[in-house]
């Protein structure tokens, strides 16, 4: 399938930014999973990767990559994940994957964030595919009144809980024309753990794998 082909030439490409003998921020997701199958060729050159979710650590240790806590290591230099969408600014709607408060914070704590994506998850305007938050289940009742005020249609993810014990709420049909005002509002509901759009901290290089090949987009801002 031409879509899988694109994924894995970006999460190839994605692999000359790593720097040898260095810890890596590794998100989550089908374009991740190429990246990690990449990874693999080269994992002897790196000294291990900083997981944001179960499941990539478990693809992780599966082909022998040690993994570390960011709480050991503070900081990463480089953090490679992939988007539900991203526009032309490099902000991106994140989260389909149920792991996005721990890639917010593995982004938070990179010195630089590639973002890695087929071509078909670039848009002009982020809202399209739905926006997940992860929230504190006493406060779902509350926190979708307040969410249905945007504009949006709330519906909680079913038979989801994160890694965090948390559920999530996915948000249909906006149109985010103002992304960074909107991760504002949305993260101030009390009971929201975080929000899936990376505005504020938004990618540093975004890799789009296209049929004409990797195109490679700087963030000038």
């Amino acid at each position: 399938m031409i879509i899988d082909q694109l994924k894995q030439s970006v999460a190839c490409a994605a692999l000359n930014y790593i720097s040898p003998n260095t810890i890596i921020g590794i998100g989550t997701g089908s374009t991740i999973d190429y990246f990690i199958q990449s990874l693999d060729r080269i994992k002897h050159l790196i000294r291990g990767a900083v997981s944001s979710s179960s499941s990539t650590t478990r693809y992780l240790n599966r082909i022998g990559i040690p993994i570390f806590d960011l709480n050991e290591v503070g900081s990463v230099v480089l953090y490679v994940d992939g988007a539900d969408e991203v526009n032309e600014n490099l902000q991106m709607i994140k989260g389909g994957g149920e792991a996005l408060t721990k890639e917010k914070i593995l982004a938070a704590a990179s010195k630089q964030f590639i973002c890695i994506v087929d071509e078909s998850k670039q848009v002009q305007v982020l809202g399209k595919f739905p926006l997940p938050i992860e929230i504190i289940p006493m406060a779902c009742a509350y926190i979708i009144t307040e969410l249905n005020k945007l504009g949006g249609e709330s519906k909680v993810r079913k038979n989801v809980l994160t890694d965090n014990g948390n559920i999530i709420i996915d948000v249909y049909n906006l149109n985010i024309h103002d992304p960074i005002a909107m991760e504002k509002i949305i993260n101030a509901l009390p009971g929201v753990v975080t929000v899936g759009l990376f505005a504020k901290r938004k990618a540093d290089i975004l890799l789009v794998g296209t049929t004409n090949g990797v195109k490679k987009i700087i963030n000038t801002s």
